[in-house]
């Protein structure tokens, strides 16, 4: 028996929300799914008027689905913006340079412009070439650092005045278990941030699908008939995101609102003053934003032009490893002290 939409339009419903568990008829579903982003746009002012926006276009559902609201938003709410698209290509055999050509035909169906970086040109490297040095289980490092930076110097070429990027309600979630796990108090203080403002130097980031769930981005992709790239990247199953990721959907079966429960208590958290925070600057050799001298991208790069892959892995220096070598050794020390002064 067929079940009417929940929003009492009259017509059938053919899907169920995940983030609400709503029956809901497709124009109803597109309707609130488009009307959350520009709530959560509108609330959170990520954008003014007039201003230059790069969408950071990796030819996946989550920036495909992006570009193609921000555009839709854009002309039916009247934000002003200009939009275009900013694509990294890392070098992946199979992977990214098939995605690229999902890219441009968002560039054509979209009518954005489109800027495309290669590591290759911004850092004579490609991912195929660091992984055949580097191996699987470091890799991701440097992708990550790399694109980072790579989408700082392509929107700094395009002369935006921000950058949107797809990460989703999943992705924050994800994000924060990592940074539970790892103990990062520092990076689980700002993950779940909207907005990140680097400073007079450096692009504001926002993340428009803040709240949008992944089932939910998919869906809409699907009903839309949008064109996307849906191969995971070949190195991926050895990142450390994938086990976050699986516990998360563990958890989901169990209970449907975890991903909203973590993100709201990531933003609720609160750190004593003794919590030491980076503070960020631009790094000496490249100009880009950085909480270290030099940056990751430059330290990482540093490795591999000396063949030295493992030099910018490490999150301590060599001298704070002597110390805490030191430190450790000075403690057993006083304990065996007490122990012999014990008997």
């Amino acid at each position: 028996m067929p079940i009417n939409c929940k929003a009492n339009c009259g017509r059938n419903a053919v899907l169920k929300r995940p983030k609400t568990s709503d029956a809901l008829c497709k124009e109803c579903f597109f309707d609130a799914f488009e009307a959350e982003i520009h709530f959560t746009i509108i609330t959170n002012n990520l954008f003014n008027r007039g201003e230059k926006v790069a969408v950071a276009a990796s030819g996946g559902k989550d920036s495909t689905v992006l570009a193609y609201v921000l555009k839709l938003l854009n002309e039916r709410h009247d934000y002003g913006l200009k939009l275009v698209l900013l694509s990294i290509d890392e070098g992946i055999t199979g992977y990214r340079d098939d995605s690229l050509e999902t890219v441009k035909q968002n560039r054509d169906d979209y009518e954005m412009p489109l800027k495309i970086l290669s590591y290759a040109e911004l850092y004579g490297w490609t991912m195929d070439r660091i992984v055949a040095q580097v191996g699987r289980s470091n890799n991701c490092t440097f992708c990550g650092v790399f694109r980072r930076q790579a989408i700082d110097r392509g929107a700094k070429m395009l002369e935006v005045d921000c950058i949107a990027t797809g990460h989703n309600a999943d992705d924050i979630a994800e994000t924060v278990l990592m940074n539970i796990l790892r103990g990062d108090t520092a990076r689980l203080s700002r993950c779940t941030n909207i907005r990140t403002d680097g400073g007079e130097d450096t692009i504001a980031r926002v993340k428009p699908l803040k709240y949008a769930y992944e089932k939910e981005i998919v869906m809409y992709a699907h009903y839309k008939k949008l064109v996307y790239f849906s191969t995971e990247c070949v190195f991926a199953p050895n990142a450390y995101r994938g086990h976050a990721r699986a516990y998360l959907k563990d958890l989901e079966r169990v209970r449907p609102s975890v991903i909203m429960d973590i993100i709201h208590s990531g933003e609720q958290l609160r750190f004593k003053d003794t919590v030491k925070k980076p503070t960020r600057g631009t790094c000496e050799r490249c100009g880009f934003m950085s909480s270290q001298q030099p940056c990751k991208a430059c330290l990482l790069l540093e490795g591999l032009n000396r063949g030295l892959p493992k030099l910018g892995i490490g999150k301590k220096s060599k001298g704070d490893r002597m110390k805490a070598k030191q430190d450790s050794e000075l403690a057993l020390r006083q304990r065996a002290n007490l122990v012999k002064n014990d008997f």
